[in-house]
């Protein structure tokens, strides 16, 4: 069931508050220099230097369709967490302590720290902007090693928070997940018989958040003819969602499985992410498979 705690966060609200804005400037091409690109005989992935070294690309091999939305520093794949409010103001709304790898909603990139990387995998030390404020948020530390295993993303995130403040429980995205707004199908599997190969169902979400169930610990956003990403965070049991048609750029489909917990003094806090492109089918059989590993 979904806890009282509601997420100020997931990056959703502020695109109720800018988006008109954002609708009427035009998308900034990132420089080649950029970028970071994995790739092996069946996927392709991408990382934006400017954007902390997050996931801004994944693609089949071969293709040139990119399943991601990377339309500001808040739209990526990407790790971001919830504290209390600290008298920020997103636009003109109270916001709330809140690390963001990719940077802050005026553009203001996050300190790249090191990135280092080979033909199929990737290593980012990143110190996280402050959504609303725009400052560094010295006092934590992101990390994320990527490695490429045939069709499938393994991503292990890492989050240290060194500041002295206890903040409350709050749900925190297990990543930000944001997918181009053409993936429209949210798939999962919410019954009571997991990995038993039972039905899985199909829904269009609305905006604001709606919240689900992950009886198998995934989903995917796929397209009519049942193509997209999938995203697997074992342990996962619920997520977050939503599309927002704004008529731009900005478009998109989100999703965030979610874990609530608090940021206090000296937390270590880690998990590990897979992410998948293909045939819905696909995508479970994969899950299906990395599970019983």
């Amino acid at each position: 069931m979904v806890r009282s705690i509601k997420p100020i966060g997931s990056l959703a609200v502020w695109l109720l508050i800018v988006s008109a804005a954002l609708a009427q400037q035009p998308k900034r091409e990132s420089p080649k220099e950029e970028w970071i690109y994995l790739e092996n005989a069946e996927i392709r992935v991408g990382l934006l230097r400017s954007h902390g070294g997050a996931i801004a690309l994944l693609s089949l091999k071969g293709s040139d369709v990119n399943l991601l939305n990377h339309y500001d520093h808040g739209r990526l794949i990407q790790q971001s967490y919830y504290g209390d409010e600290d008298g920020s103001r997103w636009v003109d709304k109270p916001w709330r302590f809140n690390p963001v790898q990719g940077g802050d909603y005026r553009g203001n990139a996050s300190q790249l720290v090191e990135c280092k990387a080979t033909e199929t995998t990737a290593y980012c030390k990143t110190i996280p902007r402050n959504w609303a404020s725009g400052e560094l948020a010295n006092d934590c530390q992101m990390e994320q090693w990527l490695e490429l295993r045939g069709p499938i993303v393994e991503v292990r995130y890492k989050f240290h928070y060194r500041g002295q403040k206890t903040h409350q429980a709050r749900h925190q995205e297990m990543p930000a997940v944001f997918v181009s707004p053409k993936l429209k199908n949210l798939v999962t599997y919410s019954g009571d018989q997991p990995w038993s190969s039972a039905p899985l169902t199909t829904r269009i979400p609305g905006w604001p958040n709606e919240y689900l169930v992950l009886s198998e610990n995934w989903a995917a956003y796929v397209d009519d003819n049942g193509l997209g990403v999938g995203v697997y965070v074992p342990g996962a049991k619920e997520a977050t969602c939503y599309r927002f048609k704004g008529g731009s750029g900005s478009d998109c489909s989100y999703i965030a499985p979610l874990q609530t917990f608090a940021l206090t003094p000296g937390l270590k806090f880690s998990y590990t992410a897979f992410f998948t492109a293909g045939d819905k089918e696909e995508i479970r059989r994969r899950f299906t498979s990395l599970r019983s590993q």
